[in-house]
């Protein structure tokens, strides 16, 4: 079987790539019956040279592979049928910008595997950039706070070689006393909790952190049983929630009342109850000034998150008064980070380890008569043109409904 590593064709460019030089030859060390191709590419944050040294064919011409293997929507003229896809297709959710690129693949005959779906038995994520965008959005966060309120002046992540001088530069600052709330409990919130640990904010219980004020900066990380309570007064159900989250209410204002600085780290699914509305944003005691939301769901359950930022430009300021765009550092504005790409800024760790999860759950599938249903369960599309059974909830999106 033939692998590609392809390049990344989508506006802005993405520097990532699933394996690093030496990640690939690792792959190729363990499956000596795969042969791995790679497609030159002048934008990689690996240069061509370094597969070449390592002793694989880098071209242009990847045609005869038989499996594609890349990080975001390809375009569609350069999608090539009856070929096997990996990367991130944004259509599992219906998003309508992606429509398009559903349908063409089912035209094209091409297997869709998506990285967001593949998955374990239970449903939960296998592989995916989550621990680099809370990295990334938590220190983006801390860089927001020091140019507003004029600080000290962190440099954007992009410029710097990794994360060991991400981590350098947060040495050098002095953070005030302020209160800071982390929300989830998945690879992106530990991303996240990684850069409160490195500089040592201390970490308290939800019960001291809304009830008591501190002389230090603090953080606390809360779970969505914590900011999100049943309806009738009952007790909830993590799981319960996860499954069907009608029945469920907001319990955040009390934590909006004694927070300084929220991290959005959470997933949040449909119908599950926005954390806070622009109604509670302009409540009197609705402290909260500064805002990474790493998830960036728009008009969603953030609900100052009313457009996604840039690498170029990650921040705005919401006036919750007008519910309107103003200055990021604007009087009484809540500052907004909201950059949906956020694992772009650090390609060369975040490529490393997604290469990791890639050939320990993936690779391995592809010779082992998929053991663990990993493949079944990622696929999306059929080689004959037609949605595979898990994914047929998307035949009316398809369809144009």
């Amino acid at each position: 079987m033939k692998f590609a590593i392809i390049k990344e064709r989508k506006n802005p460019p993405d520097r990532r790539v699933v394996f690093s030089p030496e990640k690939l030859a690792e792959a190729r060390a363990q499956f000596p019956q795969a042969e791995f191709v790679v497609e030159s590419s002048d934008i990689r944050v690996f240069p061509d040279e370094a597969y070449r040294e390592l002793g694989f064919t880098v071209t242009d011409d990847v045609s005869d592979c038989d499996v594609m293997i890349g990080v975001k929507e390809v375009p569609l003229e350069h999608l090539i049928p009856n070929k096997k896809y990996f990367y991130f297709s944004h259509t599992i959710k219906k998003q309508p910008y992606n429509r398009k690129l559903l349908v063409d693949m089912l035209h094209k005959n091409i297997e869709m595997f998506d990285h967001e779906t593949i998955v374990k038995q239970s449903g939960a994520r296998l592989i995916g950039f989550g621990r680099y965008a809370g990295l990334v959005g938590a220190y983006n966060g801390f860089r927001a706070l020091g140019l507003r309120d004029k600080l000290f002046n962190l440099p954007k992540v992009e410029t710097l070689a990794d994360l060991n001088e991400v981590k350098a530069e947060l040495d050098k600052i002095t953070l005030p006393n302020i209160k800071i709330l982390l929300t989830g409990t998945g690879k992106v919130a530990m991303g996240a909790k990684e850069i409160l640990d490195h500089l040592k904010i201390k970490e308290v219980s939800d019960a001291l952190y809304l009830t008591s004020q501190f002389t230090e900066p603090v953080y606390v990380m809360a779970d969505v049983m914590e900011y999100a309570k049943r309806t009738d007064g009952k007790v909830g159900d993590k799981w319960e929630f996860y499954k069907d989250p009608i029945g469920y209410e907001s319990n955040f204002m009390p934590y909006a009342k004694e927070t300084d600085y929220f991290i959005a780290g959470h997933f949040y699914g449909n119908n599950a109850p926005y954390m806070f509305t622009r109604d509670d944003a302009k409540h009197p005691d609705f402290r909260i000034n500064l805002i990474a939301d790493i998830s960036c769901d728009i008009d969603g359950p953030v609900a100052s998150t009313i457009r996604p930022s840039t690498i170029a430009n990650p921040f705005y300021g919401y006036d919750p008064q007008t519910e309107s765009e103003v200055a990021f550092d604007a009087n009484d504005a809540i500052t907004m980070m909201a950059v949906d790409n956020l694992p772009c800024e650090l390609p060369k760790d975040a490529s490393e380890g997604f290469g990791d999860m890639f050939l320990e759950h993936v690779i391995p599938a592809f010779f082992n008569g998929d053991e663990r249903g990993i493949l079944k369960r990622a696929k999306i599309t059929t080689a004959d043109g037609q949605l595979t059974e898990r994914y047929k909830y998307l035949q009316d999106y398809v369809n144009g409904q």
